[in-house]
């Protein structure tokens, strides 16, 4: 699939540039300060009266799963990226959901979907989805993602607007492109598959600075990815 899993920690203050290929507001990610402490070894003591501590056991970063561009694929690299593994979906299976499809049963026929043109639009999503035990949420960009219940929801595909490209040129067009956000390891990641690694985007009060300036911008889509019982309680609402 192109792709490859990254340790969690090692992006952490990359990548800032990697948000102005979508055309959508830009986010910096705020820096963390070391805490500047000192680590003292205390097995080399000459006192025999207190045993060295055993090694403690390493803590390894979780591994990231990121999902490279290929051909015009974005909304299966965000599926993918957003369920972290590369086999939740296909090709086959996106284009055998996109054939049975028919105009009565998507939202809106195909190519003319409400979120914008793409290989494959946000029906061919939610089917997709639904198949696995989950739902799409369309977000309401009139309220505030303050009001998401982020332990609800297993991850964010956002539809923003993205340059096209001819091989190193910038073409003077635009056409919406799939980008998957979700939590890793305590950190959540934007993991567009446009971008060379995961670019971090933080704890949960940075990500909501995030989506409120990707709702900002022109053209700009939110779906929240959640089960079919938080669904049906509606329990990704955290105001009830």
């Amino acid at each position: 699939m192109g792709s490859a899993p990254y340790p969690a920690g090692e992006w952490k203050g990359k990548g800032r540039g990697g948000l102005q290929e979508l055309g959508c507001m830009p986010w910096k990610v705020s820096k963390q300060k070391g805490g500047g402490g000192e680590v003292v070894d205390l097995s080399s003591s000459s006192s025999s009266l207190t045993p060295p501590a055993p090694p403690q056991p390493s803590l390894r970063p979780p591994a990231i799963y990121h999902e490279k561009q290929r051909r015009e694929l974005c909304a299966l690299h965000a599926l993918n990226n957003v369920f972290q593994d590369g086999t939740a979906f296909s090709r086959d299976t996106l284009q055998e959901i996109y054939q049975r499809l028919s105009p009565s049963t998507m939202v809106t026929p195909h190519k003319k979907s409400m979120l914008g043109n793409g290989n494959y639009d946000v029906n061919v999503i939610m089917a997709a989805l639904q198949t696995r035990g989950f739902e799409a949420v369309w977000w309401d960009k009139r309220r505030d993602v303050g009001s998401i219940e982020l332990s609800n929801v297993e991850g964010f595909i956002l539809n923003v607007p993205s340059n096209l490209r001819w091989g190193p040129l910038r073409l003077p067009l635009k056409r919406q492109h799939w980008i998957g956000v979700r939590e890793v390891g305590g950190v959540y990641y934007n993991l567009d598959s446009k971008l060379r690694n995961p670019q971090p985007i933080g704890n949960p009060d940075e990500l909501r600075k995030f989506l409120r300036q990707q709702l900002r911008g022109k053209n700009c889509e939110l779906l929240l990815v959640v089960s079919e019982e938080v669904e049906a309680h509606q329990t990704w609402r955290s105001d009830g």
